[in-house]
């Protein structure tokens, strides 16, 4: 080393650039954190090297305040308003209590294996979706960027969902409830039913009219529903004051989001399990039908539920778990929440027919009395027998038991002539078999059923805090899964992007609050996530399977947890999962091309629900969502395969290390590894030339592939330096 270019002294400061002397020496000195650290910089495959893994000194990234808190935000984003009106829709129309072994059998296929890979890869690597696949290879990185755009177009119609929650539950402090009776129109003359309620329920009139004020297709907008917009704008102020600062806003209030559902859960199950009825609903719901449980479509809606009851692919499960500890036992976590969420779906199970029971009892007998008062106009008007009326039957206070006796009498008599008596089956199984979910189940049966509870305001109130509060912890993860990434990869203020991204999508989703905005939230729930969600968790696993390589993982794994994971996830991870979740996509792809595309209008005058086709300009939107939704995936590999954009044209990678934390800094390298040094001041020491690879040849050294360093392999043996004698450091 020349004498005139001795290394300053150092000062005492917290940002320094070391050399690699200084390096080897942290690791003599903290040998466990050193050997936990990896450094991967490698111009040619483009790895990005802002990184920090294991470091005993933590850096500022934000951290969960306790582990009950980072569980509940878990299962607060994966337990959502899926579990409430889709889980018990599926188990009535496949099998009832028959669809829980599907069920459990791929949520130990896929959902945990998945899960669990998920959670693993955000805490190791301690990035949003971007940064982590970004990580595992640069030409996979729009895998993170279509999760993006997935969380988005999601987000954009969930908070609508919450905002009709909103207005719900606003309206529920008043008795009697609003949606009870039918309103009351007047005129000059007299007064009457409005006929479109006449015509189908109180409820059902509500929701359409009164709540949507809904249009009679999509291509008529009819615009902006006010009352909606202003629920919207409600539901995107509380999401942006909840997350403006991140998981220290979001982690406290997720103490109540995510626990009070459950308490309300429970007090309807109570409340339902005293009412007349329940116990036929819930035994309805669990009597199994196994020769259903076979079909092959019973298997792929099983799939698709487990796929999105954990919110795979979304990118929340990963931002959550990025803000762990390196140590934290993910493997714990996500088989707890994966079970929490599948006994949450069990209890709402519960609840929604011990309820629905209730209502159809309630239906039953209004059903009897009716047809009751037909059979005795009939036996007045001679078209019946006094004779086939058994002598014990009092037409003033029949039951279900003793009209349907009267009613299969009167069948076989009757046999010919019986379809113009115009009488009914009052059968409660009748009632039961009616499948509703979603938006039908919540905001028409559900309410049409609180109408008959005491105090209905009240059980009214506290279903619709609910709705708010399960759809508030999903889209709490959702918008994690877009700002996380982002405030990652492209360092902006975390406060400023998420009011600008909720400001966004407020107005972009005005759309769905007009007239015909309950048409555009059908099609965005049907074309916006399910493709593109499938092809980014298919991609994920072969990013780490395949790519960063299954052997390496299970070795992180080990370093991670302390314990080596089973093989089970080996096997799974490599053969079971993927195979699955490509069948599934074919069968989506193809239950897809075999419905035809289209929305159910509400047509006001027969006050019924008509299929329409999608016109021409909504078929090109929903192509569209799918194209853009997965677009990021081929850009990247195409930009990054064909170096499109050269990251380190004009500068070169360097290493700083600011209290453990690894930063990408750009320098501009001239002339010689000797004027690096030469007469400069520390805080003018440029960081030495990495050049196309960080793992160079030491002088006198035989070549090494890989820095010896480094329990994989990958370590800071730094670039070109001349030798230099320790003194001299």
């Amino acid at each position: 080393m020349p004498k005139n270019s001795k290394v300053v002294k150092r000062e005492l400061d917290d940002e320094v650039i070391e050399s690699v002397k200084d390096l080897l020496s942290n690791e003599d000195s903290s040998d466990d954190a050193f050997k936990k650290s990896e450094l991967m910089v490698d111009d040619q495959e483009e790895k990005d090297v802002d990184v920090e893994e294991g470091s005993d000194v933590e850096d500022e990234r934000p951290a969960w305040n306790s582990k009950l808190q980072y569980i509940l935000a878990q299962v607060g984003f994966s337990v959502g308003l899926g579990n409430v009106w889709r889980f018990p829709y599926l188990c009535q129309k496949n099998g009832g209590g028959a669809y829980l072994v599907p069920y459990l059998i791929l949520l130990l296929i896929i959902g945990i294996p998945l899960f669990f890979l998920e959670l693993a890869v955000g805490q190791r690597i301690r990035r949003g979706s971007i940064g982590v696949w970004n990580y595992i290879s640069p030409k996979l990185g729009g895998i993170g960027f279509a999760s993006c755009v997935v969380c988005f177009f999601v987000a954009l119609y969930y908070n609508v969902i919450i905002g009709w929650s909103l207005f719900y539950f606003s309206q529920s402090f008043q008795h009697p409830l609003p949606w009870d009776q039918c309103p009351l129109v007047k005129n000059a003359s007299h007064t009457f039913v409005e006929p479109e309620c006449e015509k189908s329920s109180a409820t059902t009139y509500y929701w359409y009219r009164e709540a949507l004020n809904i249009s009679s297709s999509l291509s008529e907008s009819g615009g902006l529903n006010w009352k909606m917009t202003i629920c919207l704008l409600a539901a995107w102020v509380m999401v942006c004051l909840a997350m403006i600062k991140g998981i220290q806003s979001s982690g406290k209030i997720m103490y109540f989001s995510s626990l009070f559902p459950y308490v309300v859960l429970l007090c309807f199950l109570i409340r339902g399990l005293l009412l007349n009825g329940s116990v036929d609903g819930i035994r309805h719901m669990f009597t199994p039908k196994l020769e259903i449980m076979l079909e092959p479509k019973v298997w792929r809606e099983a799939a698709t539920q487990v796929f999105f009851a954990l919110g795979l692919g979304f990118g929340g499960v990963i931002a959550f778990s990025s803000y762990n500890k390196r140590d934290n036992n993910c493997h714990f976590d996500a088989v707890l929440v994966s079970f929490i969420n599948f006994f949450t779906s069990l209890l709402a199970t519960l609840v929604v027919f011990a309820v629905l029971g209730f209502k159809a009892n309630i239906i039953n007998e209004k059903c009897v009395i009716q047809n009751s008062e037909k059979i005795l106009k009939l036996l007045k008007t001679g078209s019946l027998s006094q004779n086939m009326i058994p002598h014990h039957i009092n037409f003033s206070s029949i039951t279900a038991e003793d009209y349907n006796l009267v009613y299969d009498i009167i069948q076989k008599v009757k046999e010919e002539e019986f379809d113009s008596l115009g009488l009914k089956s009052c059968q409660i199984e009748d009632e039961l078999n009616k499948t509703v979910q979603g938006t039908g189940l919540a905001f028409i049966a559900f309410t049409e059923a609180m109408t008959h509870f005491p105090a209905s305001a009240f059980w009214s109130v506290m279903f619709f805090l609910m709705l708010v509060n399960l759809g508030l912890g999903s889209m709490f993860g959702t918008i994690e899964g877009i700002i996380t990434p982002i405030v990652d990869t492209f360092k902006v203020r975390k406060e400023i992007l998420t009011v600008v991204c909720c400001l966004v999508a407020f107005f972009i989703g005005l759309i769905f609050v007009q007239r015909s905005g309950n048409y555009f939230v059908t099609m965005f729930d049907d074309y916006s996530a399910t493709l593109p969600l499938l092809i980014v968790v298919i991609l994920e696993n072969v990013a780490v399977i395949r790519i960063y390589g299954i052997d390496k993982f299970m070795e992180d794994l080990k370093d991670m947890l302390g314990f080596s994971p089973s093989q089970y996830y080996y096997y799974m991870w490599k053969y079971v999962s993927p195979f699955v979740l490509s069948c599934l996509l074919v069968a989506s792809i193809v239950q897809m091309g075999l419905r035809p595309p289209g929305y159910n209008a509400w047509i006001e005058d027969t006050a019924m629900e008509e299929f329409h086709s999608y016109p021409t300009w909504a078929m090109i939107v929903c192509i569209s969502l799918m194209v853009l939704a997965i677009l990021p995936v081929p850009i990247v590999f195409i930009v990054r395969r064909c170096n499109l954009i050269d990251d380190s044209s004009g500068s070169l990678a360097s290493v700083s290390y600011k209290r453990g934390r690894i930063i990408k800094e750009p320098v501009n390298l001239e002339g010689d590894n000797t004027s690096l040094i030469h007469g400069k001041s520390p805080s003018e020491v440029p960081s030495p030339n990495f050049g196309k690879n960080i793992y160079r040849k030491q002088t006198g050294s035989p070549t090494l592939d890989t820095a010896p360093n480094g329990r994989y392999g990958i370590g800071y043996l730094m670039a070109d330096m001349p030798d230099m004698p320790e003194s001299d450091l």
